[in-house]
């Protein structure tokens, strides 16, 4: 047997018997290193005639193309079986049959929406629900946003490729407000409704996510008044985050589709990096609200010289990460299952004023 013969053999037979890639990858530079064997006889070529480097050469060229090979098909296998064994001990058999400490948990989301149903529907609210997919009209136009208006730009809103007949836009709903329009154009005054639902805006990162969820509520009749509205959010606020004396402030702003409008803080206690609910002299922004804006009540065909009416809108995900102390809304969304076994309730246990939201 030849040199390059022995060393072929003894190369295959060490990649061969290479048990995990740190060893394969030891094999690799012993033998095409820059100081490996093969790369070796290679430079010693210098002292061979022509004839002979030439032949030489071949048999060094074969040599290393099927040395290499062998690393590639080796290195494949061997990644294989990593991942086969990664595989394994992660492996969740769902075809088990329930054990007695397993149970599954409910979700954050669907626990806060829950909560937040049983409140507002011991104040008289109804649930309403639309369509995830909206047209311009009910997503803007219906709500008094003026054509150029910052929220209609690209970079909030997924438009969809496709146009109706009439060539308006199609869009993922950036707010629950459009069930608002459908309401009243459906049902019309007096009204009182919450519209728990999936939003959608261009945005991510800890605290935006590209899906969301909202919930807003609206009422609208022939006496309603700011101070209707404030009460309705102290109940609210107070029941959800189980707190009697919490306090609540409303600061002037602007929406649309609301005039006057206002933010909502209520009482917190910012220390050591914590944040906790309370009457302890701090504030923080929760919500949006005001009184319904004439114009959208005239564009649902309402007669605004007869009826008025509130609405006030928040993040599900947000009040449930002040509630339960979640940390990233990114979380919410991953779909693990340690995540969801710490943060989850237990099912069938239906949240209610009488016998407590959480339990």
């Amino acid at each position: 047997m030849s040199a390059l013969e022995a060393l072929k053999t003894e190369l295959l037979a060490a990649v061969a018997e290479a048990a995990d890639l740190a060893a394969l990858e030891e094999v690799r530079v012993a033998a095409l290193g820059k100081k490996g064997r093969i790369t070796g006889l290679m430079a010693d070529m210098r002292s061979l005639s022509p004839d002979e480097r030439k032949e030489r050469g071949q048999a060094m060229n074969a040599l290393k193309d099927e040395v290499g090979a062998a690393l590639d098909i080796r290195k494949a296998e061997l990644h294989r079986a990593a991942l086969a064994l990664r595989l394994e001990a992660e492996r969740i058999d769902v075809t088990l049959p329930v054990r007695a400490e397993q149970q599954g948990r409910i979700h954050p989301i669907t626990q806060t929406i829950d909560e937040l149903t049983a409140i507002f529907a011991d104040m008289g609210f109804s649930v309403a629900e639309g369509p995830d997919i909206e047209d311009d009209f009910h997503n803007f136009t219906a709500l008094n946003f003026p054509p150029g208006h910052p929220a209609r730009d690209m970079h909030d809103t997924f438009y969809l490729p496709d146009r109706p007949a009439d060539g308006s836009r199609m869009l993922l709903r950036t707010h629950t407000s459009p069930v608002q329009v459908r309401s009243l154009l459906k049902d019309k005054a007096p009204i009182r409704v919450i519209i728990p639902g999936r939003t959608y805006r261009s945005d991510y990162d800890m605290t935006h996510t590209p899906m969301f969820h909202q919930v807003e509520g609206l009422v609208v009749d022939e006496k309603t008044s700011m101070a209707h509205l404030r009460g309705c959010l102290v109940e609210f606020c107070r029941a959800f985050f189980d707190v009697d004396d919490l306090p609540l402030r409303f600061r002037p702003s602007f929406f649309p589709f609301t005039e006057p409008s206002a933010e909502v803080d209520i009482g917190c206690l910012r220390r050591g990096g914590e944040l906790k609910i309370g009457n302890y002299g701090d504030w923080l922004e929760i919500l949006g609200c005001g009184m319904v804006h004439p114009n959208v009540l005239e564009n649902c065909g309402i007669d605004s010289t007869r009826y008025q009416g509130f609405a006030f809108g928040m993040g599900i995900e947000r009040i449930a990460m002040l509630k339960y102390g979640i940390p990233d809304l990114r979380t919410f969304f991953e779909a693990d299952l340690r995540w969801l076994k710490h943060y989850g309730f237990v099912p069938l246990d239906t949240p209610s004023l009488a016998q407590g939201l959480t339990r």
